[in-house]
């Protein structure tokens, strides 16, 4: 192992909470610039390309995202190994992973490009495309097809920095490339571009992004790591850990991804416009939470490789508080301002939105409040059950959304999504971490989401009162009352953070007071070894 790499390895364990901060900062500063230009380009390529043509633009980039699934859970193994070799010095495993990884992924962007061929002659067959747009939407579906292959090589060279544990490095390269893109798509509409326009520059700053990325993840390892021969046994390993990673990643699309392609095929794809203004306000709210939580595999891997279960159990309740404190005040923001949210971002003949946005926020909010605990799981190995029942779920979602959206049309698509998430996040989620790491399910749950529920009440009131009486139709108002709702928040956020540190005991400590006798006395024997 070359003696950066042990230094780097030392480092991350004797320096975590100020590299948590630094990852978690440059994750938010990303997702940030990425949901600003995201908010307000929107509109925009929106109202550049109408209704029929930005509905084509969501379900055909929907349909290729499909080809994500040849995967098959590779890319989280490579995150999890990476940090796995790192921490016990194993370099000849990592350079034999990682040329078994890249050789994996070449062979797979082959057969991305031989089903893009195939695909693109099914599309008027399969869904209610207009006639004027059938060609568009064939060369579309295939410039997402060779994006995809392309990106399947590059994936390796992102998951090698993650699996260091340089998000920053990531999220950075990767806020550039969304800077990029917003300008270059306003350049390319306003001078008359349409969806193949947009589409070139949407890939063409992706791409540039995961090459960045490759550069630097050659800085850091050997390049002769990369040039050896596969390795099958490695392969085999890689697919055994992957595979339920791939169940995870089929369900991912099952359960959140499957709805245009249900509007398109049964309603009209127009429809998937309107449906889609609703499921972009929740993936902005929500996508904070996704970048907080990708900094717990790696973490997670390392602990579980070390036995240090102790730490494993503080990353379970800080993690997901730390989740739900960002998540839970976006949903209730979007549930009281919904409307206008609606209104002042894309105009009033939208608002009808609102309803599809209130069945989906809610239930994936619960979820996304668990976000640490799907990836500890991840991170220990242990994801065989997760995978199993989000995958039921999102059987479930599809049959649902088959069955009602002839009957209810979107409202009924956006049931289909939502009662399977809420129950998987209620009834299933929580019992089985709780399971997985000796944790007393009370305990979790009251040291985890009390705090963040009732910080939320202040911020439902304020903006409840200033919502009725002062209705926003304009980015002005709007704003105002964002702002005014911000501020009760965070000044409740200090309020509880300066009560802790005036005397109140450490949430760990009091959580590990609470836990079973025979698991405290482990840990307080783990604490004096170290």
């Amino acid at each position: 192992m070359p003696a950066r790499l042990v230094a780097s390895a030392k480092k991350s364990m004797t320096g975590l909470k100020a590299q948590a901060v630094r990852n978690v900062s440059a994750t938010w500063l990303s997702l940030l610039v990425h949901a600003l230009v995201s908010f307000f380009l929107s509109p925009f390529v929106l109202h550049r390309l109408g209704d029929a043509a930005f509905s084509v633009w969501i379900l055909v980039f929907s349909l290729t995202g499909y080809f994500g699934l040849l995967d098959f859970g590779i890319r989280s193994s490579i995150v999890r190994y990476v940090a796995r070799f790192i921490a016990v010095g194993d370099d000849d495993q990592l350079g034999r992973f990682l040329a078994t990884s890249v050789a994996f992924y070449l062979s797979v962007a082959l057969v991305v490009l031989v089903l893009t061929t195939i695909g693109s002659a099914y599309l008027p067959a399969l869904f209610k495309i207009p006639p004027e747009l059938l060609r568009t939407a064939r060369l579309l579906f295939w410039l997402g097809g060779l994006s995809v292959a392309m990106t399947f090589p590059l994936s390796v060279f992102a998951g090698v920095m993650e699996g260091l544990q340089k998000f920053a490095h990531v999220q950075l390269t990767f806020m550039f490339a969304t800077l990029l893109r917003g300008l270059a798509v306003v350049i390319a509409l306003s001078q008359g571009g349409g969806l193949l326009a947009l589409a070139a520059v949407t890939i063409g700053t992706n791409i540039c992004g995961y090459l960045v990325l490759m550069w630097m993840a050659y800085q850091k390892l050997p390049l002769q790591m990369i040039l050896r021969r596969p390795d099958p046994h490695v392969l085999h390993k890689m697919v055994g850990y992957g595979a339920f990673a791939f169940l995870i990643a089929v369900a991912e699309k099952l359960r959140f991804q499957s709805d245009a392609i249900v509007i398109g095929a049964f309603l009209s794809s127009t429809a998937i416009t309107y449906y889609s203004v609703a499921s972009r306000l929740v993936e902005y709210s929500t996508s904070a939470v996704r970048s907080l939580a990708q900094i717990v595999t790696p973490m997670s891997s390392q602990f579980h490789a070390t036995g240090d279960r102790g730490r494993l159990c503080r990353l379970l309740i800080v993690g997901n508080r730390a989740c739900a404190l960002v998540v839970f005040p976006l949903a209730v923001t979007l549930v009281v301002c919904g409307r206008s949210v609606i209104e002042v971002w894309v105009g009033a003949r939208y608002v009808s939105s609102y309803s599809i946005l209130v069945l989906l926020i809610v239930p994936k909010s619960l979820y996304l409040a668990q976000s640490t605990s799907t990836r500890i799981l991840l991170g220990m190995g242990r994801h065989r059950i997760l995978a199993s029942v989000l995958l039921l779920e999102g059987v479930v979602n599809v049959v649902l959304s088959f069955l009602l959206a002839p009957r209810f049309g979107l409202i009924g698509v956006a049931w289909g999504t939502a009662i399977p998430l809420a129950c998987t996040s209620l009834l299933f989620l929580p019992r089985h971490l709780c399971r997985q790491l000796e944790v007393p399910l009370t305990v979790f749950l009251r040291r985890t989401y009390l705090l963040p529920l009732a910080l939320c009440l202040p911020l439902a009131g304020v903006l409840w009162l200033l919502s009725s009486r002062f209705p926003a139709h304009n980015y002005q108002t709007m704003l105002w009352q964002l702002a005014c709702g911000g501020l009760v928040y965070g000044a409740s956020v200090a309020w509880s953070l300066t009560a802790t540190g005036r005397g109140r005991a450490a949430p760990w400590r009091i959580f590990e007071e609470t836990m079973e006798p025979g698991l405290r006395e482990r840990y307080a024997e783990s604490r004096i070894e170290r």
